[in-house]
């Protein structure tokens, strides 16, 4: 995510930070429609190792956007399964109603659990009441094709207004 992609002079994980308070945007209309209705949200980063930067809990934008604009530049290795599971642990424990889990990411996993296997056991254990998403930004989205078999799915995204529209289809 420290590289730029296509079209973009910023690095991807600038890119992805703007995306996702675009996202936050769209929260906000959700939330002012139907107020009542509960939305849990947590932030997570997988570079090398997972941290939980907002765990799952209570929508709060103003939380997110300055969580979003602390993140640091990514370093090291990637986790992607790793992160899938603590944020699956964290749905639960936060008693989340409909549950999804949305990974953006531009590689392979380097560190920790395949994605695969963390996808299937959390499709096994959730008896498919796990929504999993992944934009496989800049990078072939085939790498990902198992979603398809765990209720969830993947979208591609080249560079910036590619990865919004994709994060916009999905919410």
């Amino acid at each position: 995510m420290r590289d730029k992609t296509k079209g973009e002079r910023r690095a991807k994980y600038l890119v992805a930070s703007e995306a996702l308070r675009t996202i936050l945007a769209t929260t906000d209309e959700f939330v002012a429609r139907q107020p009542d209705f509960p939305i849990n949200v947590g932030l997570y980063t997988f570079s090398g190792e997972v941290t939980r930067v907002v765990p799952v809990k209570r929508y709060n934008r103003a939380e997110l956007e300055t969580a979003l604009a602390a993140l640091g530049r990514p370093n090291g290795g990637t986790a992607i399964g790793d992160a899938m599971d603590v944020a699956r642990e964290d749905l639960y424990k936060a008693g989340t109603f409909r549950k999804y889990i949305l990974v953006v990411t531009d590689g392979a996993n380097t560190d920790g659990r395949e994605p695969e296997e963390v996808a299937r056991e959390i499709a096994e254990r959730s008896e498919g009441a796990v929504r999993q998403y992944f934009i496989a930004f800049d990078i072939d989205k085939e790498r990902f094709a198992f979603l398809k078999e765990v209720n969830g799915d993947v979208l591609g995204a080249s560079n910036g207004l590619a990865l919004a529209a994709s994060l916009d289809s999905i919410y």
